[in-house]
């Protein structure tokens, strides 16, 4: 959704709209959206900037850290952004970036894609980490199997070759 702010008539202006999952190119194969993508929010039109809140609900699918298994979840956060020209925005090389800085945008002045600053807002908020289940054992590290489905018993056939003599001396002691 482009917001042509020329033509824009009020300010603050009230949206809400929805995208469809495809209309998003997270450009990971680990994150899928299964649901349309809900949008609300207001945009405010000011003097040297347009500041934009709002709130991001979708449902996503998005794979496990530990086994990689897909799972189900829900995300659902608030977002501010500001956006100014770049006549407006400092040029200087040595400036001190502060919290707030970092949701500044540049743009042309006319408009603005909210499309695009959906798509960047979802990627901001994924989890780092997420679990299929709170006790996830993970994949194997020998042979990769998913420990959750099966026991592999690769660590218990498996012996640290720096303990092999020590193995070897207790067999020697026990005959």
């Amino acid at each position: 959704m482009i917001i042509d702010l020329i033509k824009l008539e009020k300010s603050p202006y009230s949206f809400n709209f929805t995208l469809a999952p495809d209309e998003i190119d997270l450009e990971s194969e680990s994150v899928n959206l299964k649901d349309d993508v809900s949008i609300e929010g207001t945009l405010s039109k000011r003097i040297a900037q347009v500041d934009i809140e709002g709130k991001i609900r979708v449902e996503g699918e998005l794979e496990c850290t530990r086994c990689l298994q897909k799972t189900g979840q829900k995300l659902d956060f608030p977002f501010a952004a500001a956006f100014v020209t770049e006549e407006n925005y400092t040029e200087a090389k040595e400036a001190e970036l502060k919290a707030g800085d970092l949701d500044v945008s540049i743009f042309d002045g006319a408009r603005i894609d909210l499309s695009e600053l959906v798509r960047e807002q979802i990627i901001l908020n994924l989890p780092e980490q997420i679990f299929c289940r709170e006790d996830c054992k993970g994949l194997c590290q020998k042979c990769g199997a998913n420990r959750n489905l099966i026991d592999c018993n690769c660590e218990e056939k498996e012996i640290d070759p720096r303990w092999q003599s020590l193995r070897e001396l207790k067999f020697k002691n026990e005959k």
